[in-house]
């Protein structure tokens, strides 16, 4: 029987990163600065109704690459990061709708289903390199616009908020 526990408890242990996508108790703390509150319509969460997301907690969502012209920048550029809709179903989050705060106190709208509907990813490199605050860091919300003719239309376009710090989800 004491056997049995321990198969339970160590099998618990080592599924915790494949439970806390469900389980809003297990999404762990953050250990680094934190990057990114989320808010709202969530069902996981680390500090109270939130959840507080520094680059580690953001690491183990699969990577997603795109490479895209934007209108703030020069020529094409190749983006890092992860993909929005992993971020939403590893919180849990429902809704239709994010408010995406910037750090320069910009806010807009976006319909969620943005995130289905395209590969738009939160970004954490350009060309290779870390975002920092300076070139539009630590994270930038980019849509894969060269992809589809749709994205090109200045709607999209103030969709992309750089130096993200906060959603909430409605």
């Amino acid at each position: 029987m004491l056997i049995r526990h321990c198969l339970v408890l160590a099998t618990l242990l080592l599924s915790g990163p494949v439970l806390a996508q469900a389980d809003a108790a297990t999404l762990p703390a953050p250990e680094g600065a934190v990057k990114l509150v989320v808010s709202g319509q969530i069902a996981a969460t680390n500090r109270g109704a939130e959840a507080h997301l520094d680059l580690d907690l953001l690491e183990p969502l699969p990577g997603h690459e795109l490479t895209t012209s934007t209108s703030v920048t020069d020529g094409v550029n190749h983006f890092e990061g992860f993909l929005m809709r992993d971020l939403l179903e590893r919180l849990g989050a429902s809704g239709e709708t994010a408010i995406a705060l910037a750090l320069n106190d910009y806010v807009v709208e976006i319909p969620l289903q943005d995130f289905y509907d395209y590969d738009v990813i939160l970004a954490t490199h350009m060309d290779g390199q870390r975002l920092t605050r300076r070139d539009k860091g630590p994270l930038w919300i980019v849509y894969p616009r060269d992809d589809h003719a749709e994205l090109q239309d200045i709607r999209y376009d103030y969709r992309w908020v750089w130096q993200l710090h906060r959603l909430e989800i409605e």
